[in-house]
């Protein structure tokens, strides 16, 4: 699936004639709206298949799109396709401004803190709002293995004249203990994220008083 950009989800039908509900996954109201194939994955397959988009439009108030589809002509046949995500080729993509990414390559990139070299954490998601957000999940502490308390198996009130002696402990119990983990938010803004490298896969940040607080 690295071939493919998810675009969104089908999430019902849309009247009787056909037409299905898109939930959109994607900043381009083209990808809905024109005309032209368009690819979808079904629930349990694991390769995507060509469909025909012949149009849609936006639905307001809902944050959906209604759209048509070629061959799909009545409700039953528009709710067989709920649950189905769509696709385009990765080669598809719109021209991009300088200063402008696709959420998609963000997710994953290493963040580091440009005034001490540190690596704050991986980038776990972009929240939309006045200005786009960065969420970055970072490990607090390291993972830690703890041994418990050696077992002392209780003694047999008359002792046994065949005893093993090896059989004096039990084995020593072992457990790890997870890392703690917390998000942080990070404005996506070139005052404070100056530095994204793509072909490193790394975000330089330099952060305001209180931010990592």
């Amino acid at each position: 699936m690295s071939e493919w950009i998810e675009i969104g989800k089908i999430v019902a039908a849309q009247g009787l004639d056909g037409e299905v509900r898109v939930y959109p996954d994607s900043d381009f109201p083209e990808r809905f709206i024109e005309p032209g194939k368009r690819w979808i994955l079904r629930p349990n397959k694991s390769e995507p298949e060509p469909i025909e988009f012949l149009g849609g439009r936006y639905i307001p108030g809902k944050g959906l799109y209604a759209v048509e589809v070629e061959g799909v002509e009545d409700r039953d046949s528009a709710e067989a396709l709920r649950g189905c995500k769509l696709f385009v080729e990765k080669t598809d993509r719109p021209y991009l401004e300088p200063d402008e990414f696709y959420v998609q390559d963000l997710i994953g990139m290493e963040v580091y803190n440009q005034l001490t070299g540190e690596i704050l954490g991986k980038v776990s998601d972009i929240i939309p709002a006045g200005n786009d957000l960065l969420e970055v999940e970072t490990n607090l502490t390291a993972p830690e293995t703890v041994a418990a308390e050696l077992e002392k198996p209780k003694q047999p009130e008359t002792p046994q004249p065949n005893a093993d002696p090896r059989n004096t402990r039990k084995p020593r119990k072992i457990r790890v203990k997870e890392p703690k983990s917390t998000k942080i938010l990070i404005p996506f803004v070139e005052e404070i994220v100056p530095v994204v490298d793509l072909e490193q896969g790394r975000i330089e940040i330099v952060p305001p008083p209180g931010l990592l607080d």
